[in-house]
């Protein structure tokens, strides 16, 4: 049967892909925004920018977070719900490990780990085993699976971790986990608290980034004089002072659902708090990006921003070059019957 303008279907299915593309390019565009204060501490940001409220680049682009995000929905779009690790293995071959072009710059430490490893001729889960397996790698591509997942956080939290058996492990499928848990739930437009409730519900409870998440979220939700007081009191819960790398899962995690929950969902918000406070700034703020779409809808990103965000340059994955990150929104939702005669 047909579905016209009118139908109840026909609208769920339009607002399921709102919040859809809401979910991607609101990771796209939290990822640009947060790509020049990556690995830089609060202090240096002001010194430079003030506090950033925009785009600080004449020529704003995504980093590896929207390429590899592109390049695991482009997989999820091909399997779906029969996504095995095989599968996964096979792309990372035939997309990336197996590619003369490279070498794949900008590619966070866990994924040149697993680059390498399926270079040697490893196989999953092997090829997980590096220093960085407990890396935010894993969650900066999972928002597809809470698209593709929509309603089902289970569903969602499955699926990323198998896409994440080749790369991650421990606390790196956990921040995984949880993010694509989050957006499922976000993308019935659901308020923060249930979104936050169902990345905890996907994660030991007693694990690294359980604790660091409810640590952020407590600190984010308190009293403060102001906004900068409220960063640094999510950034003193979750980050280890003095340690040098800023990809840890649980902590970028933590800092990106600290930014959704003291914005109360509002995209603006959420994405520049996530950038403000430093540290992995990229994925804080895709994470936090994600979750805001795709609970507000791509109409939540101001204008401004959103375009902005053009196909992937292949600047870090040469196989995702021409991508478009709506492109991919619209791959991971359901066509109406008139969209699908016309396919």
């Amino acid at each position: 049967m047909e579905l016209t303008a009118c139908d109840p279907a026909a609208d769920e299915i339009a607002a399921l892909r709102d919040r859809a593309r809401g979910a991607l390019l609101g990771l796209a565009v939290g990822d640009a925004l947060g790509a020049p204060a990556e690995n830089m501490r609060p202090s240096e940001i002001r010194r430079r920018w003030g506090r950033i409220e925009g785009f600080v680049s004449d020529n704003p682009v995504g980093t590896d977070d929207t390429e590899y995000a592109i390049f695991s929905g482009l997989l999820l779009a091909r399997h779906g719900s029969a996504l095995t690790v095989a599968h996964v293995e096979n792309a990372w071959h035939h997309w990336l490990a197996d590619l003369d072009e490279g070498p794949f710059r900008g590619a966070g430490f866990s994924e040149r780990g697993t680059l390498e490893n399926l270079r040697r001729g490893l196989a999953a889960p092997i090829t997980a085993q590096h220093r960085h397996a407990w890396s935010d790698g894993l969650a900066m591509r999972a928002a597809p699976f809470g698209v593709f997942a929509a309603g089902d956080p289970g569903e969602a939290a499955r699926l990323v971790a198998v896409d994440g058996t080749v790369s991650h492990d421990g606390e790196g499928i956990y921040g995984g986990r949880a993010v694509a848990a989050g957006v499922a739930v976000a993308m019935t437009g659901a308020g923060p608290a249930s979104v936050i409730a169902a990345a905890l519900s996907v994660i030991p409870m007693d694990s690294w980034t359980a604790r660091s998440l409810r640590r952020a979220v407590v600190a984010a939700q308190c009293d403060h004089l102001d906004t900068p007081a409220m960063e640094r009191a999510v950034r003193s819960a979750v980050v280890i002072g003095g340690y040098p790398w800023t990809d840890l899962a649980p902590e970028a995690v933590g800092l990106a659902f600290g930014a959704f929950s003291a914005a109360r969902g509002d995209f603006r918000t959420s994405v520049l708090t996530a950038v403000n406070m430093g540290r992995d700034a990229d994925t804080t703020a895709a994470v936090a990006g994600a979750l805001a779409g795709a609970m507000s809808g791509a109409g939540s990103i101001p204008a401004e921003w959103s375009s902005v965000i053009g196909p992937a340059r292949g600047s870090c994955l040469p196989s995702m070059r021409g991508y478009h990150v709506l492109d991919i929104a619209d791959l991971l939702t359901p066509y109406d019957d008139e969209e699908q005669a016309a396919s």
